[in-house]
């Protein structure tokens, strides 16, 4: 009987073990999530000097006729209306590459990643190469995209500083990919001209989205990569790029856009939309870079999307729910807000809250702060296993 007695404490005792190692494992990601979630909420409330402050410009809650949009159903008409008359716009792209895979050509060991050299189609009939960074873990990762003139800048070989993104979040145990427009950019042409950069059938900007999208569906395929947890990031040119990309492409699971200026502003050199290589494409020869001016207009698309009152809010709300954070610098102030709060309503349309971030500092260039924050955003919306 006291053999019994003896068994069942002893039974007892590990059932009490092992529910608690349980509790154990349940409740410390829960509470990292609690920690991470700290760190990020600031970013998700607009100043109150600007709450419930909106910009001139139209609500993406309006069909283009005038109707409102009150319902999800109506919303996702509404999407679909935005996305039709943009791309028809701007060009509608060539059918997206979904079924490549990456072709490697060279592979290294660095801190605590493999770093590939890969090539892929970026455009039907023109391949890039850029490179592919996988975390020394098992399993399957989270994954972020990185886009910049050039693709050595984002793995940390050369560049100006703070500009390493997918260096810094590869060591944080992102997959990370970085590509860039390393010819095009030496040739001062920037950007994708499709089919030549002679005559195009979609403005730059929207066929560097294009590109990404092609990105996208090579990065999804690689064993390591959740295919539901990949990210967008860029810089100026490559925020641009990233916000583009993200908004036109709905498999990015959400995405930060640092300092590319988020709405139309004629009036900030960096804002410039305007140029050849964006969404103001015309034959060469380009008009001079820089300001518009009556000696040096804008030409092609971008004057007659001012003309016709078009803005970038009803872009940024092609991401609703899906999170984004404006990683903001000089050409895009605190008062971008006014443009943002447009897409916050989206979401709360859709039942979401806390979708629509900004981050501030004074200057153009990222800072360390600003890229910790964005770090922290991944960690956060990506759900990294810390």
């Amino acid at each position: 009987m006291k053999i019994y007695t003896l068994a069942g404490f002893l039974l007892i005792f590990i059932l009490f073990l092992f529910c608690a190692k349980r509790r154990e494992n349940t409740n410390y990601p829960n509470q990292n999530r609690i920690e991470e979630w700290g760190k990020i909420a600031p970013f998700f409330s607009p100043p109150e000097k600007f709450s419930n402050d909106y910009s001139d410009n139209r609500s993406p809650l309006l069909f283009y006729n005038g109707d409102s949009v009150g319902t999800v159903e109506d919303w996702q008409k509404r999407r679909k209306e935005i996305l039709t008359r943009w791309n028809g716009m701007m060009g509608n792209w060539p059918e997206v590459l979904t079924e490549q895979t990456f072709e490697f050509l060279d592979t290294i060991h660095r801190d605590n990643f493999i770093q590939h050299r890969v090539k892929f189609y970026w455009t039907p009939d023109e391949k890039t190469e850029g490179y592919l960074l996988i975390p020394d873990k098992k399993g399957v990762s989270p994954a972020v995209m990185t886009l910049f003139y050039e693709p050595e800048t984002a793995i940390g070989i050369g560049g100006k500083p703070y500009r390493d993104f997918a260096y810094q979040l590869a060591k944080r145990g992102f997959v990370t990919l970085s590509v860039g427009t390393t010819e095009a950019t030496k040739q001062k042409n920037y950007s994708l001209f499709y089919p030549s950069i002679d005559s195009v059938a979609v403005q730059p900007l929207s066929m560097l989205a294009y590109a990404a999208a092609n990105a996208w569906n090579a990065l999804s395929k690689v064993k390591n990569v959740d295919s539901t947890r990949i990210g967008i990031v860029g810089h100026s040119f490559g925020g641009k790029w990233a916000m583009f990309s993200s908004c036109l492409y709905e498999k990015f699971a959400c995405a930060v856009w640092s300092d590319p200026g988020i709405v139309f502003d004629e009036s900030r050199p960096s804002v410039n939309y305007w140029e050849p290589w964006y969404l103001g494409y015309h034959p060469k020869p380009w008009r001079e870079r820089g300001m518009i001016t009556e000696s040096n207009p804008a030409n092609g698309l971008y004057p007659e999307l001012v003309k016709m009152e078009y803005d970038l809010t009803d872009l940024h709300a092609l991401m609703a729910p899906r999170p984004f954070l404006v990683s903001g610098g000089s050409e895009d102030p605190p008062e971008r807000w006014r443009a943002l709060n447009h897409s916050i309503d989206v979401n709360k349309l859709l039942g979401f809250d806390n979708r629509v971030g900004m981050t501030n500092r004074p200057l153009h260039g990222p800072t360390e702060e600003s890229n910790e924050q964005i770090y922290q955003f991944f960690s956060y919306f990506l759900k990294l296993d810390l």
